[in-house]
């Protein structure tokens, strides 16, 4: 157990990265397409660097978070959405009223598990979001491990 417990806690997990200029142009946090919200959605602490862990929205697959990365994406405004993340035992889900022609910043942590890592979500004020965003990298989305 201890073996699996250190796991969680030391590596480095990688997904595939978007471009750097995609990257940037996501970092200028314009307004989103009209009708929209935009979400940031992003994992920047430093435990458990070997995992990789699914993001959904609304049941559909964003992608797969390794350490330092977000992704990008635009939601209906004016409507309820669930944000999960795969977790030890079950998903960790996060439901979000968004206002069209907002930004939303969504961070993904990591908690110490029985066996291996769980996953959490959590809404972060937009200037603090904004903040973090600037110092990661967007991911390729697209990809989940477990199918829905």
């Amino acid at each position: 157990m201890v073996a699996v417990a250190s796991l969680t806690l030391v590596g480095c997990a990688s997904v595939n990265m978007a471009p750097k200029e995609q990257s940037e142009k996501a970092k200028q946090f314009v307004t989103p397409s009209a009708g929209n919200a935009g979400v940031y959605l992003y994992r920047d602490s430093m435990v458990g660097q070997a995992l990789k862990k699914d993001l959904w929205v609304d049941g559909k697959c964003v992608g797969e978070t390794a350490p330092d990365v977000f992704f990008y994406t635009e939601v209906e405004g004016a409507k309820s959405h669930k944000f999960d993340t795969e977790s030890e035992f079950s998903p960790n889900t996060l439901e979000l009223t968004t206002e069209a022609g907002r930004n939303y910043f969504i961070r993904q942590y990591i908690k110490i598990g029985v066996f291996v890592g769980g996953a959490a979500l959590e809404l972060i004020p937009e200037e603090q979001g904004k903040t973090a965003v600037r110092k990661l990298n967007m991911a390729v989305p697209g990809k989940c491990s477990a199918a829905r």
